[in-house]
């Protein structure tokens, strides 16, 4: 057996990474991490907030440094930031991993994130800028994923089950 976590969620801001994450991670009795939180933790601050003061390069860094560590010591269930994987370094340790990329469309984006001004990258216009955002990641997403599983119009539980099918894991 491999060590390294047994599922990294990657996907966009909204499609359910901590929330589908914590539900895999109770069906399979293992733990949960996101490395969004790690970062939040480590500095003391919300990432809206390391965006504003230090910049999106800054944060990135961080970020990168947050997965690097998660993917060494975690074991259960990992979600990523939605812009994790723009790090060649980063794409690079996800190969061969059990990565699952939870897509949706501009239209469930809009109504799960909304006008949501704590996601700095959609401070303007969101609609647009999440198209935007996906045309640039979208490739780097199904690039690094084994599986993908969309989101649209299913519950989290839905979601759950479909991750577990896909990568034919047992639950606890």
């Amino acid at each position: 057996m491999s060590t390294g976590p047994l599922v990294v969620l990657i996907g966009p801001m909204g499609s359910g990474k901590s929330t589908v994450g914590a539900l895999l991670a109770e069906r399979l009795g293992a733990p949960y991490r996101d490395t969004d939180a790690d970062i939040v933790a480590a500095e003391g601050r919300q990432i809206a907030d390391i965006f504003v003061d230090e910049g999106e390069a800054h944060f990135r860094e961080l970020e990168r440094e947050a997965v690097r560590a998660a993917v060494a010591e975690h074991t259960g269930v990992l979600a990523l930031g939605g812009g994790a994987i723009l790090d060649a370094s980063t794409r690079a340790l996800l190969a061969g991993r059990p990565v699952v990329y939870l897509s949706m469309d501009v239209e469930e984006a809009v109504k799960r994130v909304g006008l949501n001004t704590a996601r700095p990258l959609l401070a303007v216009n969101p609609r647009r800028q999440w198209r935007e955002l996906m045309d640039a990641r979208r490739h780097l997403y199904t690039e690094v994923a084994r599986v993908v599983v969309a989101t649209d119009d299913r519950t989290p539980e839905e979601v759950a089950q479909a991750v577990l099918d896909a990568l034919e894991l047992k639950t606890a």
